[in-house]
């Protein structure tokens, strides 16, 4: 799988032919598609629609729970390289909690890991066996904040992220992208539609990414392909068929680097470690994906008033992963050198799924009635082989010196389980309008079978267990529209999340299941593109995940989440603002038992046995239970703040505009409690500092080409996102650069 710049010679020539086809393409009339209608306001910076929060396009001003939107356009101006690095000014959203890492894009949304969608369906199964999407493939992303399974049937109590992908349409036009930047990274992207047939009825998309980099961690890389052809077809007047498809392959490897608290957070003998310290072997650490995914999508209006809408998507995709890391994540005696062990896995996921939806429009006099309802299915099969074992050599971390270690592994030869699950699910949603006043109600059952075939003995033998699970969810939400554009409104949603793959120590999750209490108001000022929201929330979430260790999980006890979130997106002639503020607070129940009690049973446990690593698990076991409750989440700052503003500076210079940003993020808290027992201290709490980051963009279009600099953490600060209970620290992202250079035709 290290091979993708020669595997794959006929796609690479592909994308050249489609890329210096589009020179000679001419301009032809663009064809409205009433089947989908995204409103933008002028500059394409702010969405008044949203798809995901309602399964249809309602504007955001009308829909009773908390979304919100990025455009392409804004994600351009942003100059994001990720989706994590493009979700970081977005209300509630925690980006890159646990630093920068080449595996995923990761967030918190309102405390909790949010589920990730492409055009509608769950694009994610299990761990660690997917690619990482491609922000320019993407014509926008919604984030719906808060429980949303009552439509999707797969959503966190935190919320969803669906990616939208870009689409055919009927102009012609093109987009050649270069792009250098810091980590000796280079980068060449292409995007180009074209439409044929008559009256366009035919039209082709085509876009693809080659990218070669490094990253801020050493030995660690960043190389992707990505081609990403798509093909619409207006069947009729009434009807039409999207094919989405996607190529795709990364090669990189662990950045993420489980540092210890002493010489990240804490004080250390011989210093900060440094950010860029690489703790697994060259030539051997590495995370490799590929990925091939084919979506059709067919849309049918049987009348004016009637629409059938049908979404259904193969995937298969695959990974191989090893890594070395330090853990415990503690230094020796020495206070330099760690001990490492390995890991390795080689995880596969394929699904199929599918989605069908009736809307109907309904009209009795002064009431405007909306009905979507639907049935969607997922077929999801994950297969995960594994190995670990200890690195026979320590590793210095000031003063690194690798290959000092007995040979490692190369191949995983142990019997990979194999999970199936199997998700039927039928929801209705009514949206009743009257005179400004909305009502929205859903209704959605789900019914899931999971079949599991775990290892029981040293002899790789495995046994299959068959668990089924069903589920009932609704959501209720009324709103106001008042004449001056204020939309107050109040809802209460729940939500149910089945967890694919089984735990790294063996074993499968219990689902998933929250609610949530949220009121608030939208704000589109009459005679102005802004749009403002702000929402206060309530969420309980049950069965929640909390990772012991990299190799362990537990899966137990009960969250709150409480806030407060503000949102504006404002935009004038000049100059566009987007702002943000959300106020998180969360606490863990996870035992009703005193610390002197758990202490005294964990300490008449430790006398009945002569092992010392079995004396000190479980009283490790016994500070872990008491030391997780009645305390904040992990990873979630109280306080996230953020502000990116753009002046187009066509007064100076036409085709100049100038973007900076800035934002704060609270401290955060390791997820557990100081427990001390009998006079003693077992376990301290930690708490990160808050840091506040800077952001810049400058960029200068003249005729068909623009030229622009973005430059992420200007100061080049070096930051702790998170520290957690089990021991480990994670550095955030330095500073980037990257130059850009577009051409479009």
């Amino acid at each position: 799988m290290r091979s993708f710049k020669t595997k794959y010679p006929m796609l690479v020539s592909a994308l050249a032919i489609a890329f210096s086809g589009a020179s000679l393409a001419d301009d032809v009339q663009k064809k409205s598609n009433e089947l989908e209608v995204i409103e933008v306001s002028p500059k394409g910076l702010i969405s008044y629609v949203s798809a995901s929060a309602s399964k249809s396009d309602v504007p955001i001003t009308k829909t009773p729970v908390s979304v919100s939107v990025l455009t392409s356009k804004r994600i351009s101006d942003l100059g994001a390289e990720t989706l994590q690095d493009a979700i970081g000014y977005v209300a509630g959203v925690y980006n890159g909690p646990y630093g920068v890492d080449t595996r995923g894009d990761w967030s918190k949304i309102r405390g909790v890991d949010p589920l990730t969608y492409i055009d509608g369906l769950q694009m994610q199964f299990g761990h660690y066996n997917n690619t990482r999407t491609n922000p320019y493939t993407l014509e926008r992303v919604e984030i719906l904040k808060g429980p949303s399974s009552v439509l999707y049937g797969q959503g966190s109590t935190g919320g969803i992220i669906n990616s939208v992908s870009k689409r055919p349409h009927s102009e012609t036009q093109g987009e050649i992208w270069a792009q250098l930047g810091n980590y000796d990274r280079a980068q060449i992207a292409g995007d180009y539609n074209t439409a044929f047939g008559q009256d366009e009825q035919y039209q082709a998309r085509f876009v693809g990414v080659y990218r070669n980099s490094d990253t801020q961690t050493d030995f660690v890389e960043d190389n992707t392909l990505v081609f990403a052809p798509s093909f619409a077809w207006d069947i009729s007047q009434d009807t039409r068929l999207t094919l989405l498809t996607n190529f795709q392959e990364n090669e990189s490897g662990s950045s993420t680097q489980f540092f210890p608290h002493e010489g990240t957070l804490l004080p250390a003998k011989y210093g900060q470690i440094p950010s860029e310290r690489f703790v697994s072997e060259p030539g051997w650490d590495r995370y490799d994906t590929e990925q091939m995914a084919v979506t059709a999508i067919l849309e049918h209006s049987i009348s004016d008033d009637t629409q059938v809408r049908w979404s259904t998507r193969y995937s298969d995709s695959s990974s191989e992963y090893r890594t070395i890391f330090s853990w415990p994540p503690k230094f020796e005696a020495d206070k330099r050198s760690v001990n490492r062990i390995f890991s390795m896995s080689d995880g596969e996921s394929k699904s199929f799924l599918s989605d069908i939806q009736v809307h109907q429009y309904i009209e009795f006099s002064d009431i405007e009635v909306n009905i979507v309802a639907g049935i969607d299915f997922q077929d999801a099969e994950t297969r995960t082989s594994r190995l670990r074992g200890a690195v026979s050599s320590p590793l210095d971390l000031y003063n690194p010196v690798y290959g000092q270690n007995d040979p490692l592994p190369t191949a995983i030869t142990a019997i990979a389980p194999e999970q199936t699950d199997t998700q039927v699910g039928g929801y209705v949603q009514a949206t009743f309008e009257y005179q400004g006043f909305i009502l929205n109600t859903a209704l959605r059952h789900d019914d899931v079978e999971q079949t599991n075939w775990q290892k029981v003995d040293d002899i790789a033998t495995l046994l299959k267990v068959e668990k089924s699970q069903s589920a009932l969810t609704g959501r209720v939400g009324a709103l106001y529209q008042f004449e001056n554009g204020l939309s107050p409104y109040a809802s209460y949603s729940e939500s149910f999340q089945p967890l694919y793959g089984s735990k790294p120590q063996g074993g499968g999750y219990e689902p998933k299941e929250g609610q949530q209490f949220e009121y608030g108001v939208k704000y589109q000022p009459a005679g102005t593109e802004h749009l403002i929201t702000a929402s206060v929330f309530h969420i309980t979430d049950k069965n929640h995940i909390r990772q012991i260790s990299p190799l362990e999980h537990v899966q137990d006890g009960e969250v709150s989440v409480d806030g407060f979130e503000l949102e504006a997106q404002l935009e004038w002639d000049n100059l566009d603002i987007y702002a943000s503020y959300a106020y998180t607070t969360s606490e863990q129940d996870t035992t009703p038992l005193s610390a002197d009690a758990i202490m005294t049973q964990a300490g008449l446990l430790a006398q009945q046995t002569q092992d010392p690593a079995q004396k000190q698990a479980i009283i490790g076991g016994a500070v872990l239970a008491i030391g997780t409750d009645d305390v904040p989440l992990s990873a979630t700052p109280e306080h996230l703040a953020s502000v990116w503003a753009t002046y187009r500076a066509d007064n100076l210079l036409e085709g100049l505009k100038f973007g900076a940003g800035i934002r704060y993020v609270g401290k955060t808290f390791d997820g557990s409690r100081s427990v001390s027992a009998g006079g003693f201290d077992y376990h301290k709490a930690l708490t990160t500092d808050s840091f506040t980051l800077y952001d810049m963009m400058v960029g200068y279009q003249f005729s068909n080409y623009e030229l622009s600099l973005n430059i992420d953490n200007l100061t080049d600060k070096t930051v702790i996102t998170s520290c957690l209970y089990r021991g480990d620290c994670f550095y955030g992202q330095r500073r980037t650069i990257t130059a850009n250079l577009k051409y479009r035709f």
